[in-house]
């Protein structure tokens, strides 16, 4: 007669063998985390563009960013809760949309941040951000504004010096 075979055999694992497998389980799960939360970071990132970028076509056509700059004057035209306008830099425009309640201090001339998807040409904007005081401006926007400035001053000098 034949002994009988145990159908599942128990199988010790060394305590290196153990450590290892432990090491690689935790090895694999920490990989895991930090890709989800790089993945969920990335697809919440939302990056900011000057019109004279959108313009360039540096902005992202499908996605969403924020755009920044003054609301050009005479610009704002309103009907109902729709709104457009146009975001500048001095040195570029970009006409924006807006369905929604403005906020109480969005003026012409002032710093806006409108946040939305460019489509076609036009800034579908979902929020728009005014500035809460009269000092407060986006950094970016300062930046670009500033940058905008020296610009003019240098095409004004230039011209200057061309003419008779």
């Amino acid at each position: 007669m034949s002994t009988p075979k145990n159908p599942s055999p128990s199988v010790a694992l060394k305590p290196r063998h153990k450590k290892l497998a432990l090491a690689a389980f935790l090895l694999v799960a920490t990989a895991a985390v930090v890709a989800l939360v790089l993945n969920a970071f990335q697809s919440n990132l939302v990056f900011f563009y000057t019109p004279t970028q959108v313009a360039a076509n540096e902005a992202p056509q499908a996605r969403t960013f924020r755009i920044g700059g003054m609301v050009q004057e005479g610009s704002v035209v309103r009907n109902g809760t729709q709104v457009s306008f146009v975001v500048t830099d001095t040195v570029r425009n970009v006409p924006v949309t807006y369905n929604g309640i403005l906020p109480d201090l969005f003026k012409e001339g002032k710093g806006v941040v409108a946040q939305g998807q460019l489509k076609d040409g036009l800034f579908q904007a979902r929020e728009v951000l005014a500035k809460h005081d009269e000092n407060y401006m986006p950094p970016e926007a300062a930046e670009a504004l500033k940058q905008a400035k020296q610009g003019n001053r240098q095409i004004g000098a230039t011209v200057q010096g061309l003419q008779p």
